[in-house]
């Protein structure tokens, strides 16, 4: 255990860090949410029971208590394989110099949408490590990396009690990365049964893709950012013709083959990934095998902690179910939505977007419980896939990064950061239906 930045965090590798928040607004935040749903939902059960005779809510919800307890776990420990399957391999590619090389190919852009940072000013260095190991998915190491960059831009910073342009920009970009390889959701839905759990990784690209431009242009333009200089727009023509080669490919392609396309892809860029990552350690001279049990003995710890998160938020979840809470509020949004003339079927998902903002482990159960109860090869189930892999968890961002340099007035940080979250939302919807509606 080791203290870096006001984050306690715990050694899980040579160079990767799994970091504790201890942030007071993060804790107050995630506590309130999980209170919130047990009496709520404790209270509707009684409403039902004591003005309505429905007394076998009170069975109902204890039974889903009972239910959620014993999914936590069985998920958690599903989970050891692949988990240290996966953490081998991004031992390796540490070690290897591949997040460095990444870092290097992205400085030339931040130089230019972050003008008030010096080069070959340590804060570049930091600020492309973070946003390398997001890329990369590599969750525990980009958190370090990233309080370091807030850390040296802070140096910087003329006033520290208010947040710079520069730090404005980090964030945005931070809480609305593009994840090349959203590991996580295919475990997710790999333990949920899904038949193919990479089918949503095309869906989540374009959302999550949608999102960080979006962040990029809303900040640019309110912090008067010239996004016309040549280098800035090689970089944007690169990433619009990638993923306009993408749109045009599955554009081509009937609907029922886009899912099974989608999973093609994703396999063979996973499975270019890990020999990439092989063959560079082994250029490098690393022992790949002896790195790769280095990195494999965490899964069983870290799936293992991964319990007492699932256990209280599922629960919760679970009784908002068996009470009629979450399914009176889809009712309700859904005749909404209907009244619109919509298509009401997103609605069911919707509760992960929400909570995706405010809290990364509510809303992965509530990913989980919607694929537990719809079907993870549902439309519902896909859609909280891509939305959980589209958009971050922009409260935690804030209160820990700018908790770590005491900076109080986050100016229009918040607007941007949410701006960015709503349009990998409506991305996210949005080519759900293209793929899987």
């Amino acid at each position: 255990m080791v203290a870096f930045l006001g984050i306690r965090c715990v050694k899980i590798g040579a160079d990767l860090l799994h970091c504790e928040n201890t942030s007071i607004l993060q804790a107050v935040m995630i506590h309130r949410i999980w209170l919130s749903f047990i009496l709520i939902a404790f209270a509707t059960t009684c409403y039902q029971a004591f003005w309505h005779g429905s007394v076998g809510g009170f069975e109902a919800v204890m039974a889903a208590t009972t239910s959620m307890a014993q999914l936590s776990v069985d998920i958690a420990l599903g989970l050891i394989g692949v988990l240290a399957f996966w953490l081998g391999i991004f031992e390796i590619a540490e070690r290897s110099g591949l997040v460095d090389k990444l870092a290097r190919i992205l400085s030339p852009l931040l130089r230019r949408i972050m003008p008030d940072i010096p080069a070959h000013h340590p804060a570049l260095g930091s600020i492309t490590m973070n946003m390398s190991a997001n890329i990369l998915g590599l969750d525990n190491a980009a958190t370090p990396f990233g309080i370091k960059a807030m850390q040296d831009m802070q140096s910087l910073n003329p006033e520290k009690s208010i947040i710079s342009n520069s730090q404005i920009m980090f964030l945005v970009l931070n809480t609305s990365s593009v994840t090349l390889f959203p590991i996580a959701v295919f475990l997710y839905r790999a333990e949920q049964g899904a038949a193919q759990p990479t089918d949503v990784f095309i869906p989540i690209l374009l959302a999550t893709s949608a999102s960080t431009l979006c962040g990029l242009l809303i900040t640019a333009l309110v912090q008067k950012i010239n996004l016309f200089e040549r280098v800035v727009l090689l970089y944007i023509a690169g990433a619009f013709a990638m993923l306009a080669a993408v749109v045009v490919y599955f554009s081509t392609l009937a609907a029922t083959e886009l899912a099974q396309q989608s999973s093609i892809t994703a396999n063979f860029l996973l499975l270019t990934f890990i020999v990439v990552v092989l063959i560079s350690g082994h250029r490098k001279g690393l022992n790949t095998y002896d790195l790769f049990i280095e990195g494999a003995k965490k899964g069983f710890n870290v799936a293992v902690s991964l319990i007492p998160f699932l256990l209280a938020m599922l629960i919760a979840i679970g009784m908002l179910r068996a009470s009629g809470v979450l399914d009176a509020l889809a009712q309700g949004v859904s005749s909404l939505v209907a009244f619109l003339g919509f298509d009401t079927r997103f609605v069911e998902a919707l509760p992960t977007a929400l909570m995706k903002p405010l809290s990364g482990s509510g809303a992965r159960a509530l990913m989980i419980e919607t694929m537990q109860y719809q079907g993870a090869d549902s439309f519902a189930g896909r859609l909280a896939s891509v939305l959980q892999g589209s958009t971050e968890t922009t409260f935690y961002v804030l209160a820990v990064y700018l908790g770590a340099v005491g900076i109080k007035y986050a100016r229009h940080a918040v607007i941007c950061c949410l701006a960015a979250d709503a349009a990998g939302i409506i991305a996210a919807i949005s080519v759900s239906y293209w793929f899987f509606g």
